[in-house]
């Protein structure tokens, strides 16, 4: 469970419920009901183990997301999948009502998805027999395709599917394999300066630069500043 504000909404919310659904819980402080059903939700979309997301709005501090969802009253909550609202209540209903709202949104896992959950490559590969387009098995096995030093074929796979976070970034890997790039014993940050020097008419440096971006961990600010750096290397 996240705080999302006005500034975080499209990314948090509207990018990420491309991979999964997205309940969002609209608050207030001062809001008595807010209280009430707060924790029922959290505990509710916390038993399904990440098959559904759960992000909460203070009202009074995000006015835009108030004015998106058209909130007359409060709690309000909404449920988005693939940047649409699918489903929603207003009101604090009880835990079992909760309950019901979220199953909707996260119905059994499949045989499939069971097999993925397992993980190894001959699981993963008897998931794609039963579902060839199986996100979750396409990237799972990608990842270990990589790993096992068959980068064209994890980016063979990976082509059959719609890019998401985790798929760009087993891409980005992939193809920084099949290049045999080296990150020097001085660190990644020296690669990419001396790739920057490189960008403005080399399209191989470009790509090389933005998968080396796309494997730094998750809020790292190197990110941030070599796009930034990037950007003004191209235009």
């Amino acid at each position: 469970m996240i705080d999302v504000t006005d500034d975080t909404f499209e990314q948090a919310v509207l990018v990420r419920s491309d991979e999964v659904p997205v309940v969002v819980d609209l608050w207030a402080p001062w809001c008595g009901p807010c209280r009430t059903l707060g924790p029922i939700i959290e505990k509710v979309v916390e038993s399904t183990e990440g098959a559904v997301e759960l992000v909460k709005v203070n009202v009074d501090e995000n006015p835009r997301i108030s004015a998106t969802f058209q909130v007359q009253s409060i709690p309000a909550v909404f449920a988005l999948r693939d940047r649409k609202v699918v489903d929603g209540f207003v009101g604090a209903l009880p835990e079992a009502q909760v309950a019901e709202f979220v199953a909707r949104l996260a119905p059994a896992p499949s045989e499939a998805d069971q097999l993925v959950a397992v993980g190894d490559e001959a699981s993963l590969r008897r998931a794609l027999d039963l579902q060839p387009d199986h996100p979750g098995a396409l990237v799972g096995l990608a990842r270990l395709l990589v790993d096992k030093g068959e980068p064209a074929d994890a980016l063979e796979l990976l082509a059959r599917i719609p890019e998401t976070a985790e798929s760009r970034q087993v891409a980005a890997e992939a193809r920084l394999a099949a290049s045999a790039v080296e990150v020097p014993s001085d660190g990644v940050g020296a690669l990419l300066d001396a790739l920057l020097d490189r960008v403005k008419g080399d399209e191989e440096a470009r790509q090389e630069v933005l998968d080396l971006l796309e494997t730094l961990p998750p809020g790292d600010p190197r990110a941030a500043t070599y796009r930034k750096a990037l950007a003004a290397r191209l235009f």
